[in-house]
This record gives structure tokens, C-alpha cells and sequence, in this order.
């Protein structure tokens, strides 16, 4: 049996540091990591969309956060618990949940000060975000720096806190969720699509 030489070994070696790794993919329907005391330069806080799976979903979320990690590294995610039902995205998205989604926003900061927060949302959980955005402080708020809604049900309408100035509303035509109608077409179903274009303008923001 013919061995490799040392310089041979050497080489290998070196190629073997010098391989970038694979960024590990999460595709997880639930995230608790701001719940589970993880603090991150990042943190996302995400609610999903009605039905959707867990408390992120799969739709848009996931995407999103794979795309993020492989822009700005680590992060950390935490979803929205609320029931996402139909009920929810008829009265205007589910006020228990923006509630919610506020409180894990604050707990975000009171657990990491120094973390950037990241507001989202796909579809009710595009709701959320709006009415979240009107229920947190100022000084909350400033520390937002950027809001990303998928499948926005709410898209004309600014949000609180000048937070506006942070946000990205993506929006695919002929998505007449986007228009306000409750009537979901293959169009709304896609935006883990977009995970890329979310992501690169979070990296903007920060």
C-alpha cells in the first residue's frame, strides 16, 4: 500500500482548513430562541401567516432567516405565538398576537441591549407588524432597525413610529391578499422566493 508523503499530508491538510463551510440550514416551523435566552447581534422577531405551521411557518420565515444567516450570520429568531386564524385576518389581524409580538420585542431588549431588532411578518402576521409597530415605545422603536412584511394585507397603510423609514413591504402582483381581499392565489404562496431581497436589505439596514 502506497502512502501519502508528508508534504502531501501538509497540503491536504491546509485545503481541508481552508474549505469555507455550509451554512446550516434551519427549516424549523417554530423558533423560541429569545424565549430560550439566546442573545445574537440580530434579533428576528417573526409572525406567520394564517394556518401557517408552528409559530414562524414555512412559507416566508424560514427562507428568510437561511437567507440571513448566509448574509450577516448569526441570528437570533423568535416567533409569534398566536392562534392565526381566519377569524384573525377578517378583523384585521389578531390584536392577542400584535400584543404578543410586542412583548417579545421588549423581552428581546430587556435580554440583550445591545441586539438589533427585526421586525416581520408574512400575511395576518403582516398585521401584527402594524399594529405592533403603534403599540411600542419610542425608545423601543429606535432600536428597530428593520421591518420586512411579506404578503402585506396592510401595505398602504404607514407605519407607527417612523418606522417607515426601516421598512420593506414586498408585494407580488396579482396578490390580492395585498389588496386587502381574502382571497389567497397561488401568487401568495411564494414569497420564500424573496428571501434574498429580504435579506439583503436588512444587511442595509445594519
Amino acid at each position: 500500500m502506497k502512502f501519502p508523503s508528508i508534504p502531501s499530508l501538509l497540503l491536504l491538510s491546509t485545503a481541508a482548513v481552508a474549505m469555507p463551510t455550509a451554512t446550516v440550514r434551519d427549516d424549523s416551523t417554530t423558533r423560541n430562541d429569545i424565549k430560550n435566552g439566546l442573545c445574537a447581534p440580530v434579533s428576528v422577531i417573526f409572525a406567520r401567516g394564517t394556518i401557517e405551521a408552528g409559530n414562524v411557518g414555512s412559507i416566508a420565515g424560514p427562507p428568510f432567516f437561511n437567507a440571513l444567516t448566509s448574509a450577516i450570520g448569526n441570528i437570533a429568531v423568535q416567533g409569534v405565538d398566536y392562534p392565526a386564524d381566519i377569524i384573525g385576518y377578517l378583523a384585521g389581524g389578531s390584536d392577542a398576537g400584535a400584543q404578543t409580538m410586542t412583548e417579545m420585542v421588549e423581552l428581546a431588549l430587556s435580554n440583550c441591549p445591545d441586539t438589533r431588532i427585526v421586525m416581520s411578518g408574512y400575511s395576518q402576521g403582516g398585521q401584527l407588524t402594524h399594529k405592533s409597530a403603534a403599540e411600542i415605545s419610542a425608545a423601543t422603536a429606535a432600536k428597530v432597525f428593520a421591518v420586512v412584511i411579506f404578503g402585506d394585507p396592510d401595505r398602504d397603510q404607514a407605519l407607527a413610529n417612523g418606522l417607515d423609514a426601516v421598512r420593506l413591504t414586498i408585494c407580488h402582483s396579482g396578490d390580492l391578499i395585498c389588496d386587502g381581499d381574502a382571497i389567497v392565489l397561488p401568487q401568495h404562496l411564494t414569497y420564500g422566493e424573496d428571501a434574498g431581497t429580504a435579506a439583503a436589505f436588512v444587511k442595509s439596514k445594519l
